[in-house]
């Protein structure tokens, strides 16, 4: 598989769908529906978004398969899948908080997290006029920059992490924040998966673990994280909510102590 094609790929088209969310932001947010809970949004600007994305992956990769938040899985013959959240963060979206993404990874092998091999990542942040991308064996970048994670912290990690939007699961995740606190310098609650992974691989956080993820919440951060010289981890992959980690290796360690 030619990762670096696939970067340039994956490059333009979040540049494009973060522009689409952009200017679709400023003309107005319509909700289309709730999905898991009330609290839990879609909005008709991710719809649009994620179409486009397809567009523009079938143009140019025609054979490829396509995963989607909203519009579900079509098998390919290249063995080539595309991940794809259009708009992570769409709470923050609706709300005209600018920390949101268009996130778009290229795997090979299974549509299953930890059965397939990452290739290529974008994950675009258009309110906030940054582009993180990463390629396989190629490293980890931001406008030209090659990106490292954080590998000491004396005075403790700053911490990312994620709530589920089920009020049945919110318990269960304070106490996690509540175990990891002895360890963290402070915490923050970014609302995007994968900008909080992005960050990571910028150095900007130290270390994020939120549980519940969904394959197309951290294809493409997990990608960066690896390739900006940091480690991802999910555990618990039998349970309905695994806990996925993600930082440099020193902090990834004491994260997987006390969370494993």
């Amino acid at each position: 598989m030619d990762a670096a094609q696939l970067h340039a790929l994956a490059v333009d088209i979040a540049r494009e769908a973060g522009e689409l969310a952009k200017m679709r932001r400023s003309a107005g947010v319509a909700l289309a529906a709730t999905k898991s809970t009330l609290a839990d949004i879609v909005t008709e600007a991710d719809r649009e978004v994620e179409e486009l994305i397809r567009k523009r992956v079938a143009a140019a990769r025609p054979d490829d398969g396509f995963l989607g938040e909203e519009s579900g899985a079509d098998a390919g013959g290249t063995g080539v899948t595309w991940v794809v959240d259009p708009i992570d963060g769409t709470v923050n979206y609706a709300y005209g908080i600018p920390s949101y993404s268009v996130s778009i990874a290229a795997v090979h092998g299974s549509t299953e997290p930890g059965q397939w091999q990452a290739l290529a990542a974008a994950v675009c942040a258009p309110a906030l006029g940054e582009l993180f991308s990463a390629e396989r064996g190629g490293g980890a970048w931001q406008d030209g920059h090659a990106l490292r994670v954080t590998s000491e912290v004396p005075a403790g990690a700053l911490l990312s992490t994620g709530f589920g939007y089920d009020p049945a699961t919110h318990d269960g995740d304070l106490q996690t924040v509540r175990a990891v606190m002895p360890i963290a310098r402070d915490l923050r609650r970014g609302g995007s998966a994968a900008l909080d992974l992005a960050y990571v691989a910028a150095g900007r956080l130290d270390g994020y673990f939120e549980r519940g993820l969904n394959a197309w919440d951290f294809a493409a951060g997990a990608l960066l994280v690896e390739e900006a010289g940091g480690r991802v981890s999910r555990l618990d992959t039998q349970s309905p909510r695994p806990m996925l980690i993600a930082a440099g290796i020193e902090v990834h360690d004491r994260l997987s102590a006390i969370l494993g």
